[in-house]
């Protein structure tokens, strides 16, 4: 029996990377995909019920597990056909780009609505093979070889609440990168939130000498959905899978951008995240050690919501967008 012919493929890390391919999946005009990424709480709740196979997990610049992602990649691309490969990174969007640029499949890359200044590591490497057609999130930054499709965000706007609700319930999410902690924040706000408030905390890999009660490395997706639903404000680290679900449980979250200068994170394109949310008045943006209870109450007398009739992500003028289409 010959094998069943899958027509895109979707590959992301988890994280940030996957929500936003998530989310805009809607509005790429695809048909059969199936997805690649790697095996979480977030991936399984997520892709529940859908075609994945599950990678061998990357780091940020991880060139052995990049390696181990190539070595899947080529068996993958080998045993069935795809005609296209669709990534908003990170590394393993490389390890699948070169051999498919090779094999001649179409590639297309996303790159992250985190970089508001420039391409990230894995777009100027995705520049350098062969084939890979570049999209940017932000119209300023579109000339050359990249395109402007849309953005993640344009599907979402903030409004005022008329009669806002006190806070006593929070969800504090700090990311779930395993090489980078937010131990400045989590310490902040354990002095900082009252005792009598509940809260949920996804620390992930952040650790300090005295954790808050309840503390959790991950929540499953849809318990944190429901978490975020019923939440009265969401204090979040400045990484765009944390906004996409504070939006799409339509809250306006407390928005706090790691800093490289303390080994929170690569570089610091949270710092421009918070200040590009901010000004769309999606999130309320502090710095770490600047959080204040006043804060937290005026992100909570804020909600957000759907924007009506987002556009369908524009491909450019060399790809003709019914070709997309099953």
């Amino acid at each position: 029996m010959a094998p069943v012919r899958t027509k895109s493929l979707l590959v992301a890390s988890t994280g940030g990377h996957l929500a936003e391919l998530h989310n805009l999946v809607p509005r790429l005009g695809l048909g059969a995909v199936r997805w690649v990424t790697f095996d979480s709480p977030q991936s399984r709740s997520l892709l529940a019920g859908q075609d994945v196979v599950f990678v061998p997990p990357a780091t940020s610049r991880d060139a052995v597990g990049l390696v181990k992602d190539m070595v899947v990649a080529r068996r993958m691309l080998k045993a069935e056909r795809y005609e296209r490969v669709i990534s908003t990174g990170a590394s393993v969007a490389m390890a699948f780009f070169v051999p498919a640029s090779a094999m001649g499949i179409e590639c297309f890359y996303i790159e992250s609505a985190t970089r508001t200044l420039g391409p990230s590591l894995t777009g100027k490497l995705a520049a350098r093979v062969p084939g890979v057609r570049l999209y940017t999130q932000y119209p300023e930054l579109a000339g050359g070889e990249w395109s402007y499709g849309g953005s993640i965000f344009d599907a979402f706007e903030a409004e005022a609440l008329t009669d806002p609700l006190p806070v006593r319930k929070v969800v504090v999410t700090l990311g779930t990168h395993e090489r980078y902690t937010f131990p400045r924040l989590l310490t902040h706000l354990m002095g900082l939130i009252p005792p009598e408030w509940e809260v949920l905390w996804q620390v992930g890999a952040t650790v300090v000498d005295t954790m808050p009660t309840g503390a959790r490395r991950q929540v499953p997706m849809a318990e944190m959905r429901t978490a975020l639903a019923e939440a009265d404000v969401v204090i979040s680290h400045a990484g765009v899978g944390s906004a996409l679900a504070a939006m799409q449980a339509g809250k306006r979250a407390l928005y706090v951008p790691r800093r490289k200068a303390h080994g929170e994170h690569v570089d610091d394109h949270q710092v421009e995240m918070a200040q590009e949310l901010e000004s769309r008045k999606l999130v309320v943006a502090r710095e770490a050690e600047d959080v204040t209870l006043a804060d937290l109450r005026s992100a909570a007398a804020w909600t957000v919501r759907a924007a009506p009739g987002a556009a369908p992500f524009v491909w450019n003028s060399s790809t003709d967008e019914e070709d997309l289409c099953p």
